[in-house]
């Protein structure tokens, strides 16, 4: 018998909160400074995928 591979069906949104949080706690092991302020800031930029789609500097420049 051929066994089927199963996925779970996660949206890209669900799947950058999980690698948020994953950065979240990569970065708690570090000790405060640089390296461990650019983890943080990586996870918030990844923790909110539309907001970061829809800003301004991503914004075709359409003309109407």
């Amino acid at each position: 018998m051929v066994r089927r591979l199963r996925f779970k069906n996660t949206t890209l949104e669900e799947l950058l909160v999980e690698e948020a949080q994953r950065l979240r706690e990569e970065a708690q092991g570090i000790a405060p400074g640089r390296e461990r302020f650019i983890r943080h800031r990586r996870a918030k930029t990844v923790s909110h995928p539309r907001e970061w789609l829809a800003s301004p500097g991503l914004q075709s420049r359409s003309k109407n």
